[in-house]
Order: structure tokens, then C-alpha cells, then sequence
């Protein structure tokens, strides 16, 4: 059986942009200033939201997509899924906060779990 890791690294999946107190450009735009911001897979059971931590060059381009009024922004950040150290990539609309993501293992980086052993 694959676990939760597994499929989100095997495919791109679709996701929203998990924005609060609602969903609006001025909301996104704050998140990705901040460096983090939260993204939902949506074809999970129950949805699996995760909080990225935007790497520098991505919180840059993004900001930069915002400002030239692009219809896309491109996300990429370091998270730990159980325990699992990985990449999020993720493409979302900036009109419907909608898009799609992937994670990636990190390479060379051992698990939580690994490290408990």
C-alpha cells in the first residue's frame, strides 16, 4: 500500500490555496510575503493541508507573478510529511486559488523515523 508521501510524490494532484480569513489576491499575496503559506490536496481522504515554508527564490517569483497581475504564481518550500522530509511544488490560479502541486523527496535526507532507530 502507498503511503500518503508516496502518492503525492507520484503524480501531480489537485489542490487550492488554503487562505484565511477568506480567499482573496490581497490574502495570498500576505502569506506569500510571510514565506508560508498553506496548501490543501484536495484528492485525499478528507483533503491533506500542509503548511510550506517558501524557499527564497520561489517567494520571490511569486511575488513578482502578483505584481506583473499574472494569472498563475509557482510555490516551492520545504515541509516534513510524516516524518519524511520533502519539496512542495505547487501551480495555483490566483482568480480561483485552484491549481495543482506535487511533492518531491529530498534526497539524501533521512526520516524522522529513520533517525529514531
Amino acid at each position: 500500500m502507498l503511503t500518503l508521501v508516496d502518492r503525492l510524490c507520484a503524480a501531480w494532484s489537485p489542490v487550492t490555496a488554503v487562505l484565511r480569513p477568506e480567499p482573496n489576491r490581497e490574502n495570498l499575496r500576505q502569506c506569500v510575503e510571510r514565506g508560508y503559506v498553506h496548501v490543501k490536496f484536495t484528492e485525499t481522504a478528507g483533503g491533506t493541508e500542509l503548511g510550506v515554508r517558501l524557499d527564497d527564490e520561489s517567494k520571490r517569483t511569486a511575488l513578482r507573478e502578483l505584481e506583473d497581475n499574472g494569472q498563475t504564481i509557482s510555490l516551492r518550500g520545504y515541509l516534513k510529511l510524516d516524518g519524511v522530509p520533502v519539496y512542495c511544488a505547487a501551480k495555483i490560479d490566483v482568480n480561483a486559488f485552484t491549481g495543482f502541486g506535487q511533492l518531491e523527496r529530498v534526497e539524501g535526507a533521512e526520516s524522522d523515523t529513520a533517525n529514531k532507530r
